[in-house]
């Protein structure tokens, strides 16, 4: 059991900026990775008295025998680092994070006959693509709603595209401009639809046209 104050750094050598450290233990492997706005603050919080930690913590640190942090420009950054480094090194002490169940993704199923974009937590599934991860929800959704303007790439529930499917009217995405009603398409004569075939978006190793009957 290592004391945390041998290998405690100089608080005047760590940085107030943001970044992503990470915890060794003696065989130099990575037993902990963080991300903090401000580095210095975050550190010190881990160098304070044993009892006033949570257990977990209290172990961590009492294994570890140094911290190394790399600074980075932007919150984005950090996320991007620690995510990277927790997946490199599958840290003892990371327990959030390792299923990917804390951030959210732009998912694209591009398994599916009209692949569905959707905001998503958890475990990958095959066939589907992933961007991300996304630091705040909001920014997800935003960059969702942005992409429909855009490409009005279907974004239904599978029981929504069926009821749209069996009902021979679009959804109200499709009304409204935001999806191009594949589920009505499918159904509907080649020159009855509202937007022409190739209005379809093209997304990598999806089907062309989304459109198409």
């Amino acid at each position: 059991m290592a004391d945390p104050s041998t290998y405690r750094p100089a608080p005047g050598d760590i940085p107030t900026s943001p970044g992503v450290y990470r915890f060794l233990d003696a065989e130099g492997r990575v037993i902990y990775v963080g991300k903090a706005k401000n580095l210095r603050q975050r550190l010190s919080n881990y160098f304070q008295d044993l009892t006033a930690l949570h257990p977990r913590t209290q172990k961590m640190v009492t294994t570890a025998c140094a911290v190394e942090w790399t600074v980075v420009s932007t919150e984005v950054e950090s996320l991007a680092l620690e995510y990277s480094w927790i997946k490199e090194f599958n840290p003892r002490f990371n327990v959030k994070y390792k299923d990917d169940k804390s951030y959210p993704y732009l998912a694209v199923t591009m398994q599916e006959t009209f692949p569905r974009a959707q905001i998503v937590r958890g475990a990958r599934r095959p066939g589907v693509r992933y961007f991300g991860p996304f630091v705040q929800v909001w920014s997800i959704r935003e960059t969702l709603d942005q992409l429909l303007r855009v490409f009005p790439i279907r974004s239904c529930s599978a029981g929504v595209f069926k009821r749209a499917h069996a009902s021979g009217r679009p959804c109200l995405l499709g009304y409204i401009d935001k999806c191009s009603a594949p589920a009505w398409a499918a159904s509907a004569p080649p020159a009855t639809g509202p937007w022409p075939r190739t209005s379809a978006p093209s997304w990598p190793g999806a089907p062309a046209p989304t459109c198409a009957r």
